[in-house]
């Protein structure tokens, strides 16, 4: 805590100024007894003033928030002492939480509160912890303030925008109409498990007929089946260097984070389970896999403090840790970047661990500005190597997709913002042929 002179002590220095001209032969003995004049006022406001550590401060801030959303930070002063107090106050925000303003000017009257707010618009995902406020409390004058620094600890989460909701609710909406059986809508396959028997109609497909109910009532009957329920879908998500990458202007690694989610509430509202496994050079985080209702926060939270590791990712490692915990068969989707090198030094001879016995699903992000300078019509020698080495990469991802098809994965290679569509889309085709 220590002394701080104001503003108005200042200007008050700078008014005696003209007096120490206008009488040059008495000047300094004047600017003398002034400046003994304004010290001592400074002085006596200084010991006057409230000492901050009597003051009660509050910081209110939103536990959680989206990216893309935006928050309150409230601050509140209460003073109990027996006159106002003005109170000057600044906080320690991040620069990536985007606040409209870290100060506020309170007047707090006499046993009493005031308070000052600010909005926050994270423009970046993770937690962010506050401590450190700075107070000023001013005199009766004005003239002088205790400044002090009090730490008050508070935490915002900030989680990552779910872009492809709408995209899953439509998936959802969709899945759930072919399991009534809408005529209109029923595909092919129709569900693996059995659920009820009725009348033989035009528009019923001929294997679904049951012979043995047919002949006990005389008319044709057929067999109606749905989709089953409680499979298990692991989603491994790789957060190693080649995930570090930007893709229009956002790491690969949070185009993949959007997939999670989407994934995970469509594999959840139609009954099967999810979980999580992030891994780079070892397991970053693991949610074990359930269909609650909360299973998509459980997730989430997983998630929003996820960063890419500047390190080669373990697929070995990360399988052979999954495998240990869960068992039981079922679908693992791999969340990761078709490089090349990665691919076949780490991805392919960790893959037939999996493949011996689930099903593998590959997402992958695809860069549209490659896809772009491809097609390009060059204008100059450096659009020539450029449209060159834009076709190199996608005839090398083209033969990596096809190396990993070829071991029996699924790939599913996206632009931004359709990986989360074309991934339920892949779900929802496993799980409608029943190869779980």
């Amino acid at each position: 805590m220590r002394p701080v002179p104001t503003w108005r002590l200042a200007a008050l220095v700078a008014l005696t100024a003209p007096v120490i001209v206008i009488a040059p032969a008495t000047g300094g003995t004047v600017a003398l007894v002034l400046d003994v004049l304004l010290f001592g006022l400074a002085v006596a406001d200084w010991v006057l003033a409230v000492k901050p550590a009597r003051l009660r401060v509050e910081r209110e801030v939103p536990a959680v928030l989206t990216l893309g959303s935006e928050g309150e930070v409230v601050w509140r002063v209460g003073n109990p002492s027996e006159r106002r107090v003005r109170v000057r106050l600044a906080d320690q925000l991040a620069p990536s939480l985007q606040a409209s303003s870290r100060r506020a000017e309170l007047v707090v009257p006499a046993r009493g509160q005031a308070q000052g707010r600010t909005v926050i618009r994270p423009c970046r995902r993770g937690r962010f912890e506050l401590a450190e406020i700075v107070l000023r409390v001013e005199g009766p004058l004005g003239l002088a303030a205790w400044q002090e620094t009090i730490t008050l600890k508070s935490t915002v989460k900030i989680y990552p925008q779910f872009r492809s909701r709408q995209a899953a609710e439509l998936r959802i909406s969709r899945a759930r109409i072919l399991e009534v059986g809408l005529r209109s809508a029923r595909g092919r396959g129709g569900g693996t498990e059995f659920e009820s028997l009725r009348e033989y109609t035009a528009d019923d497909e001929f294997r679904r007929m049951d012979w043995a109910a047919t002949a006990r009532t005389g008319k044709p009957i057929v067999r109606t089946y749905r989709a089953e329920r409680n499979q298990t879908v692991l989603l491994l998500l790789d957060t190693g260097r080649t995930m570090a990458g930007l893709v229009e202007g956002v790491p690969r690694l949070d185009h993949s984070l959007d997939a999670v989610m989407a994934l995970t509430a469509v594999v959840t509202r139609l009954g099967d389970r999810a979980g999580l496994i992030a891994f780079a050079g070892d397991l970053q985080a693991v949610v074990p896999p359930g269909n609650r209702r909360d299973q998509l926060n459980r997730v989430t939270a997983a998630l929003y403090e996820l960063e890419p590791r500047l390190v080669e990712s373990d697929y070995l490692g990360a399988f052979a840790a999954t495998l240990t915990r869960f068992r039981r068969r079922s679908l693992f989707v791999i969340l990761t970047e078709l490089a090349e090198a990665a691919v076949t030094q780490a991805l392919l001879p960790a893959l037939p661990l999996l493949a011996r016995q689930h099903v593998v699903l590959i997402g992958a992000v695809r860069d549209p500005d490659i896809e772009r300078w491809a097609r390009s019509i060059p204008a100059d020698p450096g659009a020539v190597y450029r449209k060159a080495a834009a076709v190199a990469a996608l005839d090398e991802r083209r033969r990596t997709i096809g190396v990993l098809r070829g071991r029996g994965a699924l790939v599913v290679d996206a632009i931004p913002g359709k990986l989360a569509g074309a991934l339920a889309d892949a779900y929802l085709h496993v799980k409608a042929t029943g190869r779980l």
